[in-house]
């Protein structure tokens, strides 16, 4: 690293009138040895101040630093901070939308703008946007978890010269460790600065009908232990199906006055609350006779200034400390409760969870309403991160003793549920790293294939996944050892010998199944000759009998004692067998007749005893006398029948057994197991070719999305041999969801034409997101819009069809049931009046701001996008003009 030594004139305590802590001190002196540097530690310790040490740093050597936020909101908030402590002049601002002074040394900008900035240079290389810039600040840097905004923070610091430090502050994370060993690999040197102390305590209470408690025990690990409902008799009939009430909030915030725990941010998660919320406690006094004073001439001079800016039954509340703040108002508006909260004046904001997303605005308390919010996928608890987030807004440095988070009992979740977020560890960090048009475009306009997909797979989504298959890997190298023994075991042997000795195997296994058959025929001829020669045999004729009724380990030597007749005309015979035991049998279950041995004398009076029925499978034991027959019986073994073919086929099968075994490999032992390894070989290889197949789908998810992103571009003739054409070049130029379908749209001439106003209207569809179903506007769009529109449905359709068949899922436009949305646009580049604009449409102010700032942000991009005409040009820089008023512009004087 090429770093510029330390000034000596820059010494913390010559900048910061106080005590640093350890962590703001570490973080210094790694800055100071040139190493870049993760910074986590929790919402309001003093993060911020690191970023501003690289500043003054900076200053003092003539550099320049670019300070990066995830929000328009957020960076106009540290341009008026940075201009009130560096100087008007040294402080600019670069958003979509809004330039002011760009070369200043201190340079606030979205995290997008900079990724864009970094497009420009072949990647790792200082560019004119770059000369100079000695740091550049990554605000917020935990944003990475955001699903729309991630990838702009993966790709700024891949992109990022590496001669350029990085001050990345996030809040606390459980994989810190892992977010900074990534930079070290893609980035370059790099510590992490962690703490999990707070300068300013939380205490965490539980509020229900009947006031406030502490939510914790005294060592803040557990419940608090008397929040533990104890079941009494009768609970179970009385208590059925009842929930729990929550308390009412005008007598939560008379607990928080009478505790002197106002100022507070009261989270409640919908926008429609909050509002009904400022209702309910409007009449409400929580402000003095001076805050009063003061409250009412600040807003007074915004009324006077913006009069159209006042938010309908909001604006009594606010005299007497009271605001709501969430998407749905006015941006002006935020900006005013904002500031008055920062000084003190407004005792309580109602607020939806997006202001603990990094808006400067500490309280003495939070109060979170509930601890579940409504997703896509309904109803689920908040996670510790959003938990955490929200409650770190609590305890103001250098004014509070202490922080208080509240949370509340309702129907539906208690304080065992609160316990529990409030001693959880924060979530880990994961990539939403997501490949688009803008990206593919960009990247091969300066980079070859093999350079673009090097730079995909140092994302943070492609380290996580390595870090996830790590163990795959390892069973795969352990399998593969297995294999490469094996191997080395059957390649030791010789070929040769090894084709003779599988012959002889083959043989062998040959003349077994004909042994097989053999012995199964003479069995079958033996059977119907047994039969024949049953019939004729006479007592003390020599048996073998063997049969499944009886358990016989070994055939048993029998003599026959008498017949008796059976059911039909079968036969039973009665035996004795050598064991001195009776047994009734068929000739079925005879094996053999020994006619060659001389039968046994059979004593006339010998009979069965009387009490064995005489059926076939009975059995009984002997008796004495019995015992002296049964030693008569001689032992067939070895006087067996063996039909002669059967006795030739085996004494072949012998030859062949004996010529197997005189093998040298089977001599060896290295053959006895071959069959064997070779089957586990081939298992092996199978199984390996499965687990790469998968780890590799997995590990090369991004490259794959590339891959299909470039099939599309190609099919739509952006890219030509891997180069972006003229076409290709407009979308590159481009920012938004889809850049393929803003650029297809734009080359098309369709818009060419069109009145500004129109073009404003139709611009507004494409990059307008479908509302809620229920909303409402007023006006019809013109003919003009209307025509525009479904002139530009061909190109719409053609996007869907070759997305859809490449699993590509990225927005086309507004859907034409709600094309209507647009007339407000066309209506307020008309110069409707702000108000009637709003009195026309079911939509909150903030999301009418919303869809005209999203629509001049596209128009705003038009003018500097190369290929295009004119006509179209000139036509956007008016729309532009139209529409870029109060309070749709951004306020940033």
């Amino acid at each position: 690293m090429n770093y510029p030594a330390l000034s000596p004139e820059v010494d913390p305590s010559s900048i910061f009138p106080f005590e640093l802590d350890r962590f703001q001190k570490d973080a210094i002196a790694s800055l100071n040895a040139g190493r870049s540097v993760v910074v986590c530690a929790p919402t309001g310790s003093g993060k911020t101040l690191i970023g501003e040490y690289g500043i003054y740093r900076a200053l003092s050597r003539g550099k320049r630093v670019f300070y990066t936020t995830p929000l328009k909101a957020l960076s106009n908030q540290k341009l008026r901070d940075f201009r009130e402590k560096f100087g008007f002049d040294n402080v600019g601002l670069l958003t979509g939308d809004a330039s002011i002074n760009r070369d200043a040394s201190i340079l606030v900008m979205t995290t997008e703008i900079f990724r864009n900035m970094l497009y420009g240079t072949p990647i790792g290389q200082v560019g004119i946007s770059l000369a100079d810039v000695e740091a550049v600040v990554l605000d917020e840097c935990h944003y990475m978890n955001d699903r729309q905004r991630g990838t702009v923070w993966e790709e700024s610091i891949i992109y990022c010269p590496r001669t350029v430090q990085l001050v990345a502050l996030s809040a606390t994370v459980a994989n810190s460790d892992e977010l900074t060993d990534w930079l070290n690999q893609v980035h370059g040197p790099t510590d992490l600065i962690y703490s999990d102390f707070r300068p300013v305590p939380l205490e965490f209470h539980f509020g229900t009908t009947k006031g406030l408690f502490p939510l914790l025990n005294d060592d803040k690990t557990k419940i608090n232990s008397r929040l533990l409902k104890k079941k009494k008799k009768g609970d179970k009939e009385k208590g059925k199906n009842v929930r729990a009430e929550a308390p009412e909030i005008i007598h939560v915030l008379s607990e928080l006055h009478e505790r002197d725990m106002l100022p507070a941010i009261y989270f409640i998660f919908s926008r429609r609350g909050c509002d009904k919320a400022v209702g309910e406690v409007g009449d409400l006094w929580l402000v003095n006779r001076e805050e009063a004073q003061q409250l009412r001439r600040q807003i007074d001079e915004f009324l006077t200034r913006n009069p159209d800016a006042g938010r309908s039954g909001h604006v009594g509340p606010l005299y007497r400390g009271i605001a709501a703040h969430h998407a749905g108002i006015l941006p002006a508006w935020k900006v005013l409760v904002e500031e008055l909260f920062q000084q003190g004046l407004i005792k309580v904001v109602f607020a939806t969870e997006t202001l603990a997303a990094g808006i400067n605005m500490p309280a003495r308390t939070t109060v979170i309403s509930t601890l579940s919010k409504r997703t896509d996928t309904g109803h689920r608890l908040l996670n510790a991160s959003e938990f955490l987030q929200m409650a770190g807004r609590a305890g103001r440095r250098g004014m509070d003793e202490r922080g208080h988070v509240v949370t509340l009992q309702t129907p539906f979740e208690g304080a065992k549920e609160a316990a529990y977020l409030a001693t959880s560890k924060p979530d880990p960090l994961v990539s939403q790293f997501t490949p688009s048009y803008g990206m593919v475009l960009n990247l091969l306009q300066t980079h070859t294939l093999e350079q673009s997909r090097e730079l995909i797979e140092r994302s943070f989504g492609q380290y996580l996944a390595n870090l996830h298959l790590k163990p795959q890997y390892e069973y795969i190298d352990y399998l593969e050892t297995q294999l490469g023994d094996l191997e080395a075991q059957i390649e030791a042997i010789d070929e040769g010998e090894l084709a003779v000795y599988e012959k002889l195997r083959q043989r062998l296994r040959v003349e077994r199944q004909l042994l097989k058959t053999l012995q199964e025929q003479a069995q079958e001829t033996r059977q119907e000759e047994l039969a024949m020669m049953l019939d004729f045999a006479v007592s003390g004729t020599l048996l073998s009998l063997k049969s499944k009724n009886f358990t016989m380990p070994a055939p048993i030597p029998a003599m026959l004692v008498g017949k008796t007749p059976g059911p039909s005309q079968t036969r039973y015979l009665v035996c004795l067998g050598r064991d001195n035991r009776w047994y009734v049998v068929t000739s079925s279950d005879v094996l053999d007749l020994h006619a060659e041995l001389p039968r046994v004398e059979v004593p006339a009076d010998l009979l069965p005893p009387p009490e064995m029925p005489l059926k076939r499978g009975q059995t009984l034991a002997g008796n004495r006398e019995t015992a002296v027959i049964a030693q008569q019986i001689p032992d067939p073994s070895g006087t067996e029948y063996m039909a002669p073919e059967v006795a030739e086929q085996l004494s072949r099968l012998v030859s062949v057994q004996q010529q197997l075994e005189a093998h040298p490999l089977h001599q060896a032992g290295n053959a006895s197991n071959l069959s064997k390894r070779k089957a586990r070989a081939a298992e092996l290889k199978e199984e390996i070719q499965e687990l790469r197949s998968q780890v590799e789908q997995e590990s090369q998810r991004h490259w794959e999305e590339f891959l299909n992103l470039i099939e599309i571009l190609q099919h739509f003739e952006c890219l030509v041999d891997l180069v972006p054409t003229e076409l290709g070049q407009s979308a590159a130029a481009l920012r938004g969801e889809n850049e393929l379908w803003l650029g297809l749209v734009l080359a098309s001439k369709e818009l060419d034409n069109l009145d500004p106003q129109h073009l404003a209207a139709t611009v507004a569809a494409l990059v307008t997101e479908s509302p809620r179903p229920d909303s409402k506007v007023n006006f019809e769009i013109s003919s003009n819009v209307d025509e525009a529109w479904t002139r530009l449905q061909k190109i719409r359709r053609s996007v869907l069809k070759v997305q859809y068949r490449h699993g590509v899922a990225l927005p086309v436009g507004l859907e034409t049931k709600y094309i209507n949305l647009v007339s407000l646009v066309e209506q307020w580049a008309l110069g409707m009046d702000w108000v009637e604009l709003c009195d026309s449409t079911s939509l909150d102010e903030g999301d009418v701001v919303r869809i005209l700032r999203r629509t001049l942000d596209l128009l705003s991009q038009i003018p500097h996008v190369p290929h295009l005409s004119d006509t179209l040009r000139r036509n956007a820089n008016r729309a532009t003009q139209l529409i870029d008023r109060f309070p749709v512009n951004e306020v940033t004087e």
